[in-house]
């Protein structure tokens, strides 16, 4: 029965194919004239159907078939072109690479491989039909920014794979592929919570800025609302709002990063960073209720997180905290791993939880690195409320230090209890 009607479901697929692309261009030159479009409806229906035979026949006489179609189809679109450019119309070729890859799409379908051919075709649809969202993202994007997204690739797409999987030093703990995959990791989480900013702005809300400013850097967002407190006091209280829901999201995140690379530790981190978050998020909403919106850039300025010169500073700090922390546990046991959490926290959260997660999977209790993980982003939250306190006005500086000082003892009290 498959074997019967396997190529009239596969001609359908192709056809279907068509019939998206045609219906997408076919919407966005609606407002032309009967002629003037490259392509309609019909053309990409034909098209899909064209690609579908070159595939069946491609299965049956060989690839080669569908390369001289492919061909002939190239050929006739760009004379296509041609004829457009010479009469002054518009010069684009969207509508052109869009009937290639109709033929391309179809003739995977015909050729067996309908899924991805339909998930292409999706996706193709969905590109072709966000043509303003697309070029509003690219007139915001900054030209540090697009070479901070060039250097995410270079260091994940390029550099990665070039590391040995292997440990070195002392007790074979420094892993060059494992550390730079954590260095990666980081980045890009830190690097989507700044282009969200970015894109956003803080224009949508003080917790906006303050949930993805979690995710890009809770502590230079801490460090940027308390200089604004300071210069405006007015806005005092939504900072306050908006710096502890960026403090609150660095639990989660946390719980998220170090569940994920090593899933035991996710249940004894859930609790302790459940109860932080509800500890900070209660009175951050009391803020933002209580206050209007903040209409300053305070989130943009936030610094890029992305800089290769940063990148390998946060790789040599989390190859020298794995390899401390690998020494304390020989020498002094739990209690050199909870101060050296301690001492970590001051600085990094990330480090650290990365160093702790990675020792976990090499035989430390989970118990012991879920502890030290809950001590550094205790101490990293303290850290941030004197911050405020220190740097910000007084207002906001007492709204956000005081929550955060019971969000850390809360959550050491609950890990120290925890089984």
């Amino acid at each position: 029965m498959e074997a019967q009607y396997g190529p009239f479901l596969r001609m359908g697929v192709a056809l279907a194919i068509g019939l998206l692309i045609g219906i997408e261009r076919g919407w966005q030159g609606r407002e032309a004239q009967e002629g003037e479009r490259v392509a309609g409806l019909r053309t990409f229906a034909l098209i899909g159907l064209l690609g579908g035979g070159g595939g069946l026949l491609g299965l049956a006489h060989g690839p080669l078939l569908i390369g001289i179609l492919f061909l002939g189809l190239a050929g006739l679109m760009a004379a296509v072109y041609i004829a457009n450019l010479r009469q002054n119309k518009d010069a684009g070729i969207t509508s052109e690479i869009a009937g290639l890859l109709t033929f391309v799409f179809g003739a995977l379908a015909g050729s067996g491989q309908m899924v991805i051919a339909a998930a292409c075709a999706v996706i193709a649809a969905l590109l072709l039909s966000h043509k303003g969202v697309l070029h509003r993202w690219l007139g915001a994007l900054r030209e540090n920014e697009l070479t901070a997204g060039v250097k995410l690739l270079l260091i994940s797409v390029v550099l990665l794979p070039l590391l040995p999987d292997r440990g070195f030093g002392p007790w074979r703990i420094l892993n060059p592929y494992v550390i730079w995959w954590m260095v990666v990791l980081v980045a890009a989480i830190s690097f989507a919570g700044y282009f969200a900013i970015r894109v956003g702005g803080p224009r949508r809300g003080s917790a906006f800025a303050g949930v993805f400013g979690g995710l890009a850097s809770s502590t230079a967002l801490t460090l940027n609302f308390a200089r604004l407190s300071s210069a405006r006091p007015e806005f005092a209280t939504v900072l306050a709002g908006g710096t502890l829901v960026a403090c609150g999201t660095m639990f989660p995140r946390m719980v998220l990063v170090a569940g994920g690379i090593h899933p035991p530790l996710f249940k004894p981190l859930l609790m302790p960073a459940l109860v932080m978050s509800l500890v900070i998020y209660g009175p951050a909403a009391l803020c933002l209720f209580k206050s209007t919106d903040v209409k300053e850039d305070a989130g943009r300025s936030l610094r890029n997180p992305l800089e290769l010169k940063s990148a390998l500073t946060f790789g040599a700090l989390l190859a020298g905290v794995m390899l401390m922390g690998k020494a304390f546990t020989e020498w002094f046991g739990e209690a050199g791993i909870w101060a050296l959490a301690a001492a970590s926290g001051v600085a990094d959260v990330d480090a650290i939880t990365l160093s702790l997660t990675r020792m976990s999977q090499q035989g430390l209790d989970v118990p012991v690195a879920a502890m030290g993980i809950v001590i550094a982003a205790a101490v990293n939250s303290m850290v941030k409320g004197v911050m405020a306190l220190v740097v910000g006005h007084r207002s906001m500086g007492w709204r956000v230090c005081l929550p955060l000082t019971v969000a850390a003892a809360a959550g050491v009290s609950i890990a120290m209890w925890m089984p």
